[in-house]
């Protein structure tokens, strides 16, 4: 209960602050408050759209997650995410048989991810690079990659727009329900982040990698084999985001296109910590989050009320939460500190 705390505080304060915007802007607070409830899960399709924006945000909401409690501050999530897309796209174009393709495509999101940020894990341990920088620097890297790809190697054969053609037909992920756009992503997606809870708080693996991140020296001095661990959780968040991308891909838009991260990764650094670093509290960020912008286009049309105006609701909500949950904050300086010592 605990974890999901601060989202049910997230939740009552967007009903707070999205009711205030409302009536400021001269529309009915009431109506907009029920368009959001509506448009995000008033429906079997609103239901399925909110799952579905969920899916990536949980993806690499678990990223992040996993990093910042292992002491790696990846902030690279989105240049994962990016290139996992990119290298699905690949694997799910090429010729070849069909049979198993789709789980070839999710594979090779999840390499790739965890491959772009080995480099990241390079450069701090190699040459004491902090990670923020270096992730930073590689989501420009990992975006220009893909604007390249479609408009060179990658794209369509028709040559009209900067994308690719459509993934192969059995690289596409299986979508049990006739008629919606529901997808077995969406169950990848759940059960990869409880997988991340369970690592952390269940296995040897996750007591090595909590340590590393609570205390580096102490770990060291333990005996346990702190760089080691540092890569590893490195590689794990970066497949984690790439698995990311390849769902995106094999799920919903079925090839690969510029801007096809509306920042997916940015705001999984806000998922983890409203989350509390714990799985159940980013499973409900994450939903919370893809039901406020799911229900988004819903206010405008039904009360008038701008769909930019939720991003300023949802960017407020975040600091009130933050206000209210200083345990959160302090845990988060408390990775600042051992990080800087470690390094």
């Amino acid at each position: 209960m605990r974890a999901l705390a601060p989202a049910l505080v997230a939740l009552v304060v967007t009903v707070v602050l999205a009711a205030t915007v409302a009536y400021l802007g001269g529309a009915d607070a009431g109506q907009a408050i029920r368009a959001l409830v509506v448009g995000s899960v008033g429906s079997t399709s609103n239901v399925a759209a909110t799952l579905l924006r969920a899916t990536p945000l949980l993806l690499t909401g678990a990223a992040v997650m996993l990093a910042f409690r292992s002491g790696v501050f990846n902030i690279g999530a989105e240049g994962q995410f990016l290139v996992g897309a990119l290298a699905a796209t690949v694997a799910g174009t090429a010729s070849g048989p069909e049979a198993g393709r789709w789980l070839l495509v999710l594979l090779a999101g999840a390499l790739a991810g965890a491959g772009w940020a080995a480099i990241a894990a390079a450069f701090r341990i190699g040459r004491q690079v902090n990670e923020v920088i270096t992730t930073i620097l590689l989501n420009f890297v990992a975006l220009y990659l893909v604007s390249y790809a479609v408009d060179g190697p990658l794209q369509e054969a028709a040559g009209q727009y900067p994308q690719s053609d459509l993934l192969a037909a059995g690289a596409m992920l299986w979508r049990p329900i006739a008629g919606s756009r529901l997808h077995v992503g969406v169950a990848i997606a759940l059960v990869t982040a409880m997988a991340v809870g369970a690592l952390l708080s269940r296995t040897v693996l996750g007591l090595r990698l909590r340590a590393a991140g609570s205390n580096a020296p102490a770990a060291r001095l333990a005996g346990f084999p702190v760089l080691r661990d540092l890569t590893v959780a490195f590689a794990l968040s970066g497949a984690i985001a790439g698995l990311a991308g390849a769902v995106e891909v094999a799920g919903v838009t079925g090839r690969l296109y510029e801007r096809i991260s509306p920042g997916y990764g940015y705001t999984a650094i806000a998922i983890a910590l409203l989350g509390g670093l714990r799985s159940g509290g980013v499973i409900a960020a994450a939903l919370f989050f893809a039901a406020l912008a799911a229900g988004a286009s819903a206010m405008e049309r039904s009360a008038g009320v701008s769909s930019v105006l939720v991003l300023a609701v949802q960017g407020a909500t975040l600091l009130a939460v933050a206000m209210l949950n200083a345990s959160l904050l302090r845990r988060f300086a408390r990775l600042d500190a051992s990080a800087g010592e470690e390094g």
